[in-house]
This record gives C-alpha cells, structure tokens and sequence, in this order.
C-alpha cells in the first residue's frame, strides 16, 4: 500500500471466506449483508477495488507537483494523516464502532491500525536504502501473497488454482513493469535491509487487509472499519508530518497536493477498497490493487513523456491479464467460450 503514498513518478508509485458469510455472522448495520464470491453482484467488489487502485496509482504524479522543500514522506503523511482523519469523521458509526465491537474485534481493530501506520514507517526507509523500483515490487507483489498464506493459516480460506495463476501472472508482470528500465543497468544497489524492511511493508498490508476484510464479514459498516483504521493510523503517523518543516503545505501547490491525496488517494480509494472488501476477498483484493504500478506507469508515459522499454510494455499486458482473470466473474468467463 502506498500502495499509495507517493514517492515519485518514474518508479511507477510505490504499489474462501473472507468477507464471505459465515456462521454467526451479523447482518450489516448499513443494510446490505456481507456477500461471497458464489453471490456477489457481478464485478461489484472487483470494480471496486480496481477503481482504488487506478486512485492510488495517481500519487507518484501529483506527489512530484509537491514544492521541491518537502520531503517524500512528509507529503505522504500529510495525505494519510488528513485523510484518514476526514475517514473518521465522515464515517457514519466510525467513532462508536469500538464501542460495539467484541473484545476481539477490537484486537483487530488495534492490529489493523498498527499495520496501516506501518505501511509508510517501513516503505520509506525501504525506498531510500534499495530503490524506489526494488522496493515497489517487493512491497506489492508480496502483498497479494502474504495475504493468500495468512488466510490459509488464519483457516480464513484455502487459495484456490484460479487465485494462484492471475496472482502469479500479476506479480510477474508488474515486476516486468516496474524492474524494465533497470534492465540495462544501473539503479540503486539491492540492499538487503531495504528487501526486508519492503517486505515488512508488503505484510502491513496484507494484515490490514485482511482485518479490514474480517471485521466487514462480521456485519460492520465498512465505511466505519475504513474510518476507524485510518483515523487510528492518522493519529500514529501525525508526528512525522510535525517533526519537519511544514511550511510547504502553506503553499497553494502543496496545499494543492496534500489536499488531493487527503480526498482522494485516501478518503475516497479507501471507501472503494472498503466497499470492494465487502463483496470480494482480501486476497484478491490485494492482487487486484496490482493495478496501481500499471496506472502510475501509464500516467508517466502520458504526462510526464517518460518512455518505458518493450520489457515493461510486456509486463504490464501480463499484469492485465492476470487481474483481468481475476476481476472476471467465473459465469461470464464460461458464457464467452
């Protein structure tokens, strides 16, 4: 995730059971009744989730807009902090919603926000110490992964063959993607600290994923758990917005970019991927979030005139493919042959 913070554009932005009904699970408090992948409305949660990540991958664009005096992460805790705050208060049962939650709910409540804040804590010095490329490619190719084996250990679900593939094709692809212009050398040396520190940053999401998911399945408003995730996390990552020099976000640019990032690479993707949550499971949600690097890439060629080498190109039609697989609902797939 950070997927969805922004570092800078060349680098391509950063990047079952589970919300299915279950035994006990309460109706939700918004009215609509957490659905599995047998019942959910054709590509209601798949759209959803893509459509966050075609947010998401806008950060390395408007991220490279910031006043030259602000530094990377202190423009990506401007967006997180103000937009997850805007999350908590505009989310209907947000602040009430640890009241209503079981003792467990609430461990997961804590959990998800720690991974949440987490994200840029570890995908930061990750960047600095192996590249923004390296560390792009591990942070969200073993997302999708780590979410998979979760899962499975949590008893949460059993991947399936289909998930395994599009998963698979995806990661490969967006490491194609990301990793092709580093092809004929160059680029920041691999650092073994920064693989793991991307690594670490891969497993914050893939856990607030997953919570997110858990705690939507048992009936609360999904717009609620999104709140109370990034609010907690808002209020975590606060510190590094202070600690600097803000000045720049008295700018109109930089007031201009943190607002962006606040209402929309946040605030709104996350009430997508909340929404997406509730109809599709974590771990294709996280493959699907893939999309971010290809939309990035996208915007680079387009806006900024970067070019991309025939190596990125490839990757980025298997990166299509394998979410296409996955964002396609099995009766539309058998209606076509």
């Amino acid at each position: 995730m950070s997927h969805h913070i922004p570092t800078r554009a060349s680098a391509c932005s950063e990047a079952s059971n589970g919300p299915g009904t279950r035994p006990g699970t309460r109706p939700a408090p918004d009215g609509t009744s957490p659905t599995g992948p047998g019942t959910r409305p054709a590509l209601g949660g798949p759209a959803a989730v893509v459509a966050a990540a075609v947010l998401w991958g806008t950060t390395g664009t408007v991220g490279s807009l910031a006043p030259s005096g602000a530094p990377a992460a202190a423009v990506g805790a401007a967006g997180l902090a103000l937009g997850g705050l805007l999350l908590l208060l505009s989310a209907p049962g947000a602040r009430t919603l640890p009241k209503r939650c079981t003792g467990t709910e609430r461990r997961l409540l804590l959990l998800g926000v720690l991974a949440v804040a987490g994200y840029p804590v570890t995908f930061y010095p990750a960047v600095a110490r192996t590249g923004v490329a390296v560390a792009t490619v591990i942070a969200l190719g073993s997302a999708p992964v780590l979410t998979g084996l979760l899962a499975w250990l949590t008893g949460r679900a059993r991947p399936t063959a289909r998930w395994a593939c599009a998963t698979a094709a995806a990661v490969a692809g967006c490491a194609a993607l990301v990793l092709g212009p580093l092809a004929g050398g160059g680029g920041t040396p691999v650092d073994l600290g920064g693989v793991a520190l991307a690594a670490l940053a891969g497993l914050s999401y893939a856990v607030y994923s997953l919570v997110g998911g858990r705690l939507i399945a048992r009936g609360h408003p999904s717009g609620a758990v999104m709140g109370v995730l990034f609010g907690g996390a808002a209020l975590l990552v606060l510190p590094v917005l202070l600690s600097g020099d803000a000045r720049w976000l008295l700018s109109p640019r930089g007031a201009a970019v943190a607002g962006y990032l606040a209402a929309v690479t946040t605030f709104l993707a996350y009430r997508l991927f909340g929404h997406g949550l509730r109809h599709t499971t974590a771990q294709t949600a996280t493959t699907l979030t893939l999309a971010e690097p290809a939309v990035a890439a996208v915007l680079g060629v387009a806006v900024l005139g970067e070019r991309l080498p025939v190596a990125s190109w490839c990757g980025l039609a298997v990166l299509g493919a394998g979410l296409a697989v996955l964002a396609l609902p099995a009766g539309a797939r058998r209606r076509r042959r």
